[in-house]
């Protein structure tokens, strides 16, 4: 009997830090841990005492990559406990923002963060050597995105122009028509860039996952909405925690999140197009058949092209929304706070996000809970990991490592959203 051990101290290309455990005994992956060590950061802690008029903006403070989907989910449950319904131009005016993250994060993750995996490179420096074109093509696209969200929200990172209710204020006319330049661009770069990471060669893995995601009649989810599983499921946001559960693993400071009586599950990119495929924007929906994205795919290794497609989407997206949106001298209605529970849901780019406040009469917060994507989606990682590794165990150490390491980042993980990444240890039997 023989033991190997691989250490990797840092896993680069992902937000976060973490290591991983793989236990291999007779040529078999008998368990694969991954283990985000980050400590526990209490944002649902810091919560309590403040005002739920506050929360959107704590909330942001989760994550830089995605800030625009902790205050959107954040003020959907504050509104829903105090019974507010902004009007259609609010509703509009949000999807534009959330496209814009869509857009800067997916833009960012699939051309300078995963490409790199697939091509053979260590970055996207080196790749940029070789690929320039794809490159500048990923800098148009997330240069179109921070735009979105700079515009709109106030700012590029943790957006201040954000407000229970709406928004402090209306987007400047001359900035919202600049950026339709921007958008015409980062389109076609777009549907260049799907034609382009389709062509990537992939490994042969499939793995099987129930698939959850925001389910929205004729639209692809974004924005809050019931929630829905390819096994069936379809509850409103008010039953979230009576349907999923979380449990603490001792290996890892992010929680596990699994359906009550059936287990893991996996939201993201590869849920959205399960549940509501059909329902992409043109341009888009043809790039993902033309690539082959249609149906339930059970490839992880797919799931690059998936993001591309939504790039694609959220792009069109916006565009149609800046095409219709007026500026208003009252961009957000007055909220009166109560004593009530709220929860809400909103589609970040790694997948589904819930939050739920509970308020007093004055409007404080009494108790929160946020569950992000990340911790949602560990139990899948680790059961893809050990279906990757399982199928290169007969691998060098460095290409099992690599294989593992490009298997995490199929889930574009925010590891420092989860702990409430990569060293990696090798144990061979």
């Amino acid at each position: 009997m023989t033991t190997r051990t691989i250490a990797v101290d840092y896993l680069a290309r992902v937000e976060g830090e973490g290591a991983l455990k793989l236990t291999i005994r007779d040529g078999h992956v008998e368990d694969a841990q991954l283990k985000i060590f980050e400590p526990p950061r209490y944002f649902e802690a810091f919560m309590v005492g403040r005002a739920a008029t506050e929360a959107p903006d704590i909330a942001a403070r989760i994550c830089g990559i995605c800030p625009v989907a902790y205050q959107l989910s954040a003020m959907a449950a504050v509104e829903d406990a105090w019974d507010v319904t902004v009007p259609q131009p609010v509703v509009d005016l949000r999807r534009l923002l959330l496209c814009g993250e869509w857009i800067g994060s997916h833009g960012l993750h699939v051309i300078l963060l995963h490409a790199p995996d697939f091509l053979g490179y260590p970055d996207a420096v080196a790749m940029a050597q070789d690929h320039g074109d794809a490159v500048r093509r990923g800098l148009a696209i997330k240069k179109a995105g921070n735009a979105i969200v700079d515009i709109v929200g106030g700012r590029e990172i943790h957006p201040i122009n954000v407000r229970v209710g709406g928004f402090y204020s209306s987007p400047p006319r001359a900035r919202m028509e600049a950026l339709r330049k921007d958008i015409d661009i980062a389109i076609d770069a777009a549907a260049e860039a799907v034609d382009w990471v389709a062509g990537f060669d992939v490994p042969d893995v499939a793995t099987a996952h129930e698939r959850v995601a925001i389910t929205t009649p004729g639209a692809y989810p974004m924005a809050p909405d019931r929630i829905a599983s390819t096994e069936g499921l379809d509850i409103p946001p008010s039953a979230y925690e009576d349907t999923f559960v979380e449990e603490h693993h001792p290996h890892t400071t992010a929680l596990h999140a699994k359906v009550i009586g059936r287990g893991r599950y996996l939201t993201g990119p590869m849920a959205r197009l399960a549940l509501s495929g059909d329902a992409l924007n043109p341009r888009a929906l043809a790039g993902a058949r033309a690539a082959g994205m249609d149906g339930l795919l059970t490839n992880p290794y797919r799931s690059i092209v998936v993001r591309s497609v939504e790039v694609l989407h959220a792009l069109e997206e916006a565009a149609r929304l800046l095409a219709d949106w007026a500026p208003t001298d009252q961009p957000y209605v007055e909220v009166v706070p109560r004593e009530a529970t709220g929860h809400g849901v909103i589609e970040a780019p790694r997948g589904l996000l819930y939050q739920r406040y509970d308020t007093d009469d004055e409007g404080t917060v009494t108790a929160a809970k946020i569950v992000p994507p990340t911790s949602q989606n560990q139990a899948s990682i680790e059961a893809d990991l050990r279906v990757v590794a399982d199928a290169f165990v007969s691998a060098s150490d460095e290409v099992l490592q690599h294989r593992c390491e490009q298997a995490i980042r199929n889930h574009d993980p925010c590891i420092s959203c989860a702990t409430h990444f990569l060293r990696l240890e090798v144990d061979r039997q």
